[in-house]
């Protein structure tokens, strides 16, 4: 067993922001955190305006699939983060859980690739905070 801090990245198919949010903690924590994602409705494949916009700032999650995510997941996790309003993981004693309702550029009219380097960032803030809280202990 690791004694280093685990994170679950959850979003509804695990193709898009919770992909991003993991590949983004991968990146930043490296080997400090044990990193994983998953989807409660998993999707066929990875968006490719996710990978896109990670790539243009070094991040590669070319590797990755979508997952489905399980009860020993989240059991295994010291913090399962969900992002979005519509992905939902019940609790389980002894984990923090977090809510991330991310940036939606689309609703200000904002799509494409604009709109994904949006959704990085905002997903970036967030990890780097978190990061630096599970580091910390």
């Amino acid at each position: 067993m690791s004694d280093r801090p685990k994170v679950l990245f959850v979003c509804v198919k695990n193709a898009g922001k919770s992909q991003m949010a993991a590949g983004l903690m991968k990146q930043l924590a490296g080997d400090a955190v044990v990193v994983s994602s998953a989807g409660t409705q998993v999707g066929a494949a990875l968006n490719e305006l996710s990978l896109e916009s990670l790539a243009e700032i070094g991040v590669d999650i070319t590797g990755e699939h979508p997952s489905a995510i399980t009860a020993d997941m989240v059991r295994a996790a010291d913090v399962v983060v969900t992002l979005g309003s519509e992905a939902h993981v019940d609790p389980v004693d002894g984990t923090r859980f977090e809510k991330w309702i991310t940036d939606e550029p689309s609703e200000r009219g904002i799509d494409g690739i604009e709109r994904m380097r949006l959704v990085r960032d905002d997903i970036a803030r967030r990890v780097a905070t978190l990061a630096q809280d599970v580091a910390a202990g």
